[in-house]
């Protein structure tokens, strides 16, 4: 029976940093641009971006927004 009232608590950790990016997200496509985080987090400096931005194509994914969110580099969103 435990297991059972746990596994709603862990999808909702599990899935707080979709829904912090999902709210930075403004054109819906999935991923974050620069612009995008800074109009949440407008003290967020380029090169905060790019120290996240881990395989520097430019934009962060979700992995790479919950890595910065880990890390301390970003905070989470509160909607």
């Amino acid at each position: 029976m435990k297991l059972i009232k746990a596994l709603p608590i862990a999808s909702l950790l599990l899935t707080a940093p979709a829904w912090a990016a999902t709210q930075a997200d403004a054109n819906g496509d999935g991923v974050l641009t620069l612009e995008e985080v800074q109009a949440v987090f407008p003290e967020l400096e380029t090169s905060s971006f790019v120290a996240m931005d881990q395989n520097a194509d430019g934009v962060l994914d979700g992995d790479e927004v919950a890595a910065a969110q880990k890390a301390g580099l970003l905070p989470e969103s509160d909607g």
